[in-house]
């Protein structure tokens, strides 16, 4: 049997999952500045290449970090929450491209962060149901 003390760690660890999930996806997504910058220069050029170059490296550390995420998480939940990858490429598009943000990209950005709140709160009551 498991005290209220052990319940608390166990959702202060499960929250702190979550965050580095998150903090790995935002990292992923910058992988679309990467390739969107170096598809502005000329083929092979030094810029070309330094980004390309930032790119495998994104992508290496993500790896590797993403396989550490979903020892902590079922791999169907961290899946489910890397849908908010769009999310962050709007942010950064508006950030650092200067795109516009339009009503259609919120709503869109919108229903993805309520299909991924859906899917954890589902998950949450189906352990409930099953006294876990």
């Amino acid at each position: 049997m498991t005290t209220g003390s052990e319940k608390e760690n166990k959702k202060g660890k499960t929250l702190l999952v979550y965050i580095f999930l998150h903090l790995v996806l935002m990292l992923y997504s910058l992988g679309g500045v990467f390739s969107k910058l170096a598809a502005g220069e000329a083929f092979l050029s030094l810029r070309f290449c330094l980004f390309y170059g930032g790119l495998i490296l994104l992508l290496m550390v993500y790896a590797f970090v993403w396989q550490q995420v979903i020892k902590h998480l079922p791999l169907t939940t961290a899946f489910a929450n890397k849908a908010v990858v769009v999310v962050w490429g709007i942010v950064w598009g508006f950030l650092i491209f200067r795109e516009h943000i339009t009503a259609g990209k919120v709503c869109g950005a919108a229903l993805v962060i309520c299909g991924v709140v859906l899917y954890a709160v589902s998950g949450d009551k189906e352990k409930a149901s099953d006294g876990q």
